[in-house]
């Protein structure tokens, strides 16, 4: 359910971000908006507290981000709260910031490796990435996992490339035990 809520929300406002023509402004308010709350875990609790009417948590969401953020934004968390979806508005953020960036072709890219990886090296990555892919630009988000031995695995959405010489192995065991088994 909480899936279909951000999804509803996050491509109403990608929707209003392109009527205005303001896709890069509403981006950029949508993020400052999650640092906000994210920042700010008490204002959060707040707008999600049943005793708080809702009234009370419009006005002290005016009076945080009225004037500071577009009418399109203000309008929007106005929305979220009175349709009592406060609880749903990291997740309705992240998926018009998501959005978004599909909009842009900029795409997300996790590259885990055994060991740590050298701007050149990361950098040959991220071009590689760029010439088979559909995406003009990526955020690229570099982890490490000695368990892979060896290899790497990028995940971009939800396609993955594994080619660690830990999920080799796995697949050699697994084919050794169809042969002992066969």
């Amino acid at each position: 359910m909480a899936k279909l809520i951000s999804k509803i929300y996050g491509e109403a406002l990608f929707e209003t971000a392109l009527d205005v023509k303001n896709v890069d402004g509403l981006y950029a308010e949508a993020e400052a908006v999650r640092e906000i709350l994210s920042d700010n875990p008490k204002l959060l609790k707040l707008f999600n507290h049943p005793n708080i009417i809702k009234e009370e948590k419009l006005e002290v969401m005016e009076s945080v981000f009225k004037g500071r953020v577009s009418a399109e934004m203000t309008g929007f968390l106005r929305v979220v709260i009175e349709k009592g979806r406060q609880n749903e508005l990291d997740a309705v953020l992240s998926y018009f910031i998501g959005k978004v960036k599909e909009y842009k072709n900029i795409g997300i890219a996790f590259v885990t490796s055994a060991a740590p990886l050298s701007d050149a090296q990361k950098k040959q990555i991220e071009q590689k990435l760029l010439e088979t892919t559909k995406y003009e630009e990526f955020e690229m988000n570099f982890y490490i996992d000695e368990s892979l031995i060896g290899g790497l695995v990028i995940r971009i959405g939800d396609r993955v490339v594994d080619s660690s010489v830990k999920s080799r192995l796995y697949e050699l065991k697994k084919e050794l035990m169809k042969i002992q088994l066969g």
